[in-house]
């Protein structure tokens, strides 16, 4: 029998996940490559899951809302194991995986990411020097559901770029402001350094911002 983490992944779609948590009442957004799909406006690779963050503070409501689905966490990262209907998280686990029932394919992907309780302020679980309003943290635009804006999840997809990552930044950085790249520059210089890779790109003035 396989481990679990080798069974296949049959994501949602776009739709099912707004269907899904639409009676949500606490903040969460799509993630991952999706999120730079929504906004390039057009599918131009494979994806192999479908990504949704939440805030750690929230899990209550969103383990809730998916008491009859089976989620693992991984925790230590590498390693699942299930989530109970009724525990919370360790704080090193930000990562679970969910399925409709038990041997069956994995549907969805939940990131936890944390918050500032004094300001109550979006804080990377990666780097807490990069942080921003909650209200900020959508991406501009009119989508079917709430998709994180490219500029944070570029962030994240900057620590160890792949291949996929680097076309994401492709496809999407003719349609960053001025703003957000102005952002994801300095986020970048905060936790990676002056020399991250993708400065290049983000300087190229050919690649000019809408």
């Amino acid at each position: 029998m396989p481990a679990e983490d080798q069974l296949p992944w049959v994501p949602l779609t776009f739709t099912q996940v707004a269907s899904l948590f639409t009676d949500l009442t606490v903040p969460w957004w799509l993630a991952g490559g999706h999120a730079i799909s929504a906004v390039v406006g057009r599918p131009y690779r494979r994806h192999d899951d479908i990504d949704v963050l939440v805030l750690r503070r929230d899990q209550a409501a969103v383990r809730s809302l998916l008491r009859a689905w089976d989620c693992w966490m991984a925790d230590p990262p590498g390693t699942l194991r299930r989530w109970p209907v009724d525990a919370l998280l360790p704080p090193a686990a930000h990562d679970v995986w969910c399925r409709e029932h038990a041997g069956g394919p994995w549907k969805l992907q939940l990131m936890f990411d944390e918050h500032d309780p004094a300001s109550g302020w979006w804080r990377s679980r990666r780097d807490p020097r990069i942080t921003r309003p909650l209200a900020t943290l959508t991406a501009p635009g009119t989508f079917p559901l709430p998709v994180l804006a490219p500029e944070i999840q570029l962030w994240y997809k900057a620590k160890q770029p792949r291949p996929k990552d680097a076309l994401d930044l492709a496809m999407v950085l003719p349609a960053l402001s001025v703003v957000q790249r102005a952002w994801l520059r300095q986020a970048l210089r905060t936790t990676y350094g002056p020399t991250h890779p993708w400065f290049g790109a983000l300087n190229d003035t050919r690649l000019r911002p809408r």
